[in-house]
């Protein structure tokens, strides 16, 4: 609700996993030093279409 409505964010172009979240926590911390082009180079690597891959991610998770 907060960082998604107050940037208007409506889809979900990349994201990693991680098994420990230290990992994913430094891994978050490194990407926000980097510059946007950066940033949108890596989401064009993996996704050039920037489609949205939400469904992508909640099928990758385990059920609880």
């Amino acid at each position: 609700k907060g960082f998604t409505q107050k940037y208007a964010v409506h889809r979900l172009v990349y994201f990693e996993q991680y098994q420990d979240i230290r990992d994913a926590i430094n891994r978050e911390k490194r990407m926000k030093r980097w510059k946007r082009q950066w940033k949108n180079n890596l989401i064009e690597k993996n996704n050039p279409e920037w489609e949205d891959m939400f469904d992508k991610l909640v099928g990758s998770c385990p059920s609880a």
